[in-house]
């Protein structure tokens, strides 16, 4: 089990490294994430959803991804606490503090997950939760040290160098764990180091010196990490915009986004400037596209948008004839109204939407997950990618839908010129022939960008880091 001393550590990006890594040992490898919480999340192939964190590695191990892998996913929902997710469906949404009352009775399950991966595979490789020292969240865990008690797996502590006090943050973990759970800690890692590693020496002793744990590798940072998807918004807020030359592509940073990985695509074609613009800051009047990403609480970033001016900055972007996609929950405030009446989001509410579209949404109780394959109507494109959203939209625009399915369904809407439209459709830019398309009508050429083989690429670029400067067979003979 890989846990953190807090955090942004780097865990997710270490147990997909090391599942690559041991999958081409010839290993039959499964990642395991008991409890995780995020928005940025993944349609499994059995009909569930997990996070996102958890299908990447499932891809790394070169496995289909599935509920099993991460049997509890938390969706906060900001001031109505977190949508709770159990093997892939809606359990119900709680508060922080009434959640950890239900912990207990859902550890029988992720245990069940658990064990049918230990049934099926030669190895999993346990991600924990934030920090393995957070003692006030100890009582019932199934996160981090309870789980691995249940399990009694082995456990490595990674630290984040990146982010400076590695040494106290390793050295602090082992002054605040007590006894039983210290038994279970074979080792630690540091993470994301840069420069010279003799320079570290010492401190790699220091550490293993002070808590008595052995040393299974010092990590410089991986700089291809950023082709991969991230697992928290919080990746978005360090990112720094660059040069304003080329096309400008502009994403408001809602608070609730989600699924923000359908535009990493886009980050990575040349020519192309991706901007998520923070809170306070207007979208940029040189944008030549803008896309409202998806969100897990759509009327509550309604009001935030607003908030933010960004409406404004919408309108006018309209005005001088800019083109605007929304994207599930995006594409849900573009239309007249969204309606609530059975409180999927909180307390039932109808609010006016941002009318740029002819279409409005009633949000329902029922969740859609669904894999789809079809065309892109305007350019008669095959693509493919998933659903995952509450609501059903209907509307005028609606007769203009953007996407046709296999299965005869439509989805989307756009004003007659096009210049406005969106749909539910997720991963919809990872299509490299739609992008390169998509893009021409913005007076992009496109570059030949080939995503996939980027990730698979960058993935065994990360599993042979991780064999180059951790010890992977020590790994392997701790496992029990």
């Amino acid at each position: 089990m890989i846990q953190g001393t807090g955090s942004d550590v780097g865990k997710s990006l270490l147990v997909a490294g090391l599942a690559r890594a041991f999958v081409n040992r010839g290993l039959r490898v499964a990642p395991f994430k008991p409890q995780n919480m995020s928005n940025n999340a993944a349609v499994t192939d059995d009909g569930g959803e997990i996070g996102r964190a958890q299908a990447l590695q499932a891809r790394a191990a070169r496995i289909s991804p599935t509920i099993d892998l991460n049997p509890i996913l938390l969706k906060p929902q900001g001031k109505n606490g977190a949508q709770i997710i159990v093997r892939g469906k809606i359990y119900g949404q709680a508060q922080a503090k009434e959640y950890q009352g239900w912990k207990a009775q859902l550890l029988p399950i992720v245990m069940e997950s658990f064990h049918r991966l230990k049934s099926e595979y030669d190895l999993i490789i346990v991600e924990g939760a934030g920090s393995a020292a957070e003692i006030n969240l100890r009582v019932n865990d199934i996160a981090n040290m309870g789980f691995a008690q249940q399990a009694r797996c082995p456990v490595i502590l990674v630290g984040d160098i990146d982010r400076g006090g590695v040494i106290a943050q390793l050295v602090g973990c082992k002054a605040v764990l007590d006894a039983p759970d210290l038994a279970l800690v074979e080792g630690f890692i540091v993470n994301k180091f840069r420069g010279d590693a003799s320079l570290f020496q010492d401190g790699m002793e220091f550490i293993a010196s002070k808590t008595g744990w052995r040393s299974f590798g010092l990590l410089p940072f991986f700089d291809a990490a950023s082709n991969l998807p991230a697992e928290d918004a919080f990746s978005l807020r360090k990112s720094q915009p660059g040069s304003q030359d080329g096309l400008v592509i502009a994403v408001p940073m809602l608070p609730h986004i989600a699924n923000f990985d359908d535009f990493d695509p886009l980050k990575l074609e040349p020519g192309v400037k991706l901007v998520f613009v923070p809170p306070g800051e207007p979208l940029p009047h040189m944008a030549n596209l803008i896309i409202l990403p998806g969100s897990k609480a759509t009327i509550a970033d309604l009001a935030a948008l607003r908030a933010n001016g960004w409406d404004i900055d919408l309108y006018a972007h309209a005005r001088r004839g800019g083109m605007i996609y929304g994207v599930c929950g995006g594409y849900q405030m573009l239309g007249r109204r969204i309606s609530d009446p059975n409180g999927v989001e909180g307390s039932p509410s109808d609010v006016a939407g941002l009318a740029l579209l002819e279409i409005e949404t009633i949000l329902t109780e029922n969740k859609t997950l669904l894999h789809c394959s079809g065309r892109w109507l305007n350019t008669d494109t095959l693509i493919k990618g998933y659903e995952m959203h509450v609501g059903e939209t209907s509307g005028a625009d609606c007769l203009r839908p953007v996407i046709s399915y296999e299965q005869g369904r439509v989805d989307g809407a756009s004003v007659s010129n096009g210049r406005i439209s969106g749909a539910y459709l997720h991963g919809i830019f990872s299509n490299d022939e739609f992008r390169r398309l998509f893009l021409q009508q913005l007076n992009h050429q496109g570059s030949g960008l080939d995503y996939e083989e980027i990730i698979e690429k960058t993935l065994d670029g990360l599993a042979a880091h991780c064999e180059a400067h951790i010890d992977i067979d020590g790994l392997w003979k701790i496992a029990r």
